[in-house]
């Protein structure tokens, strides 16, 4: 098994790919995962739709014809994510991108939108919602169904070198986490597409997109006949430090801040360890 993950890994993450992550803030990785891989995750997927957690939320209007679900940090009650988790070449994918000795898990958020959800994921970076500092980091995003070009995420190469920018809620366009003022509001990308330099690809079951937290990114709704349901983990690495905020992070880690100070590494059994250099 681990001699497959080696090869797989050898075949698929060439240093131009990973160069290319490091220079852009996102790459499409073709063919990683198995077709049991997939099959895994289709299942966990589905055992968690109908067993949301408290964390699930929609975020899709009530008068939008389809449907945008999400859930955060079901690993440790969902057994088929724990499996792929801990024993799929995402880890070992994660330690090639970010480089250092270590990759933790951070969490993992599923994304699920039905047929005819009208509901875009608007532009954003992922960093600023969370409670973490430091840039050795890479998310994973993973579908089970094919992903049309115009459906899929869509990546402003090289936003992850900066600056962080307002995060927002995505349907009334609040401030809910940093002071309104505090950071610069994003520019308005989609109404200038053509000043930007966007990339994203269309996308097959065994293929994914890895970015960086601070990459901005967002996606488009999908059509009537299409159902789009993406699995994504996010791993950190050895620079990654707590960041404990005034307000509820997205995700939430109730209880964290008593158990880890500012600036600790993120050693905790939420994050465990996944992949160290010397395995490899």
């Amino acid at each position: 098994m681990l001699q497959d993950i080696d090869a797989r890994i050898e075949r698929a993450l060439t240093p131009e790919l990973i160069a290319d992550f490091r220079r852009d803030g996102a790459v499409c990785i073709r063919k990683l995962f198995t077709d049991d891989d997939i099959a895994l995750l289709r299942e966990g997927i589905e055992r968690n739709i109908a067993q949301p957690s408290p964390r699930a939320k929609v975020a899709s209007r009530p008068d939008d014809p389809g449907w945008f679900f999400e859930d955060f940090c079901n690993w440790q009650d969902n057994d088929a994510y724990r499996r792929f988790i801990y024993e799929s070449a995402a880890p070992t994918a994660a330690g090639a991108l970010i480089g250092g000795e270590t990759v933790r898990l951070y969490h993992d958020h599923l994304l699920v939108k039905e047929p005819n959800t009208r509901q875009r994921t608007p532009w954003h970076q992922d960093q600023p919602y969370y409670n973490i500092s430091g840039s050795q980091n890479v998310s994973m995003w993973i579908p089970v169904d094919p992903v049309s070009r115009e459906s899929t995420l869509e990546f402003v190469a090289g936003s992850h070198l900066g600056p962080w920018l307002m995060p927002r809620t995505f349907m009334d366009n609040e401030a809910k986490w940093f002071p309104e003022g505090s950071l610069a509001d994003l520019p308005d990308i989609e109404s200038n597409r053509a000043a930007y330099p966007i990339i994203g690809w269309a996308l097959e079951p065994g293929d994914m997109v890895c970015f960086n937290m601070l990459t901005l990114h967002a996606s488009g709704g999908v059509g009537g006949n299409t159902r789009r349901r993406a699995f994504s983990v996010r791993f950190i690495g050895d620079d990654v430090r707590h960041a404990p905020r005034r307000w509820r992070t997205s995700p939430d880690f109730p209880g964290l801040d008593a158990q880890l100070p500012e600036g600790a590494p993120m050693d905790h059994p939420l994050f465990p360890v996944l992949w160290r250099v010397s395995a490899s």
